[in-house]
Order: structure tokens, then sequence, then C-alpha cells
């Protein structure tokens, strides 16, 4: 008959320390992930305030033309 002993639980204790290298890891992507979709709305908001100078002057130009068409048609 085979004699059944009983081993020791040998805690590791590099994988709780594990565990919290990775919750750590975990929480500087959280931050980092909300610095960056900041950083993208700014840029956004940057690009939408460009658009609308882009198009005013567009607007200002296309004006300015016709004018100076109506003006050279009616004999100017």
């Amino acid at each position: 008959m085979k004699k059944i002993v009983k081993r020791k639980s040998i805690r590791n204790y590099s994988s709780s320390s594990a565990h919290l290298r990775l919750d750590d890891h975990e929480k500087l992507c959280r931050i980092m992930q909300e610095e960056t979709n900041g950083k993208i709305n700014e840029v956004k908001n940057s690009i939408c305030r460009l658009e609308k100078f882009v198009i005013y002057g567009m607007v200002m130009l296309i004006s300015g033309m016709g004018t100076i068409i109506y003006k050279l048609l009616l004999g100017g």
C-alpha cells in the first residue's frame, strides 16, 4: 500500500505582485487613454474652427468674383 504524502502548498508571492503590476498598468493605461481622448477632442474643435474660416473665405471669394463678373457683364 502506497503512503499518501500531503504536500504543503507553496505560496507564490510573484503572482500577487504580478496582479498588482497588472492593476497598476491598467490604471496607467486608463489615465493615458483619457488624456489621449482629451487631446483628440481639442484637435477636433480646432479643425471645426478652421473649417468655418475656410468656408467663410470661400463665400467671400465667390461673392467677390460674382460681383466682378456682374460689373463686367453690365459694361463696366
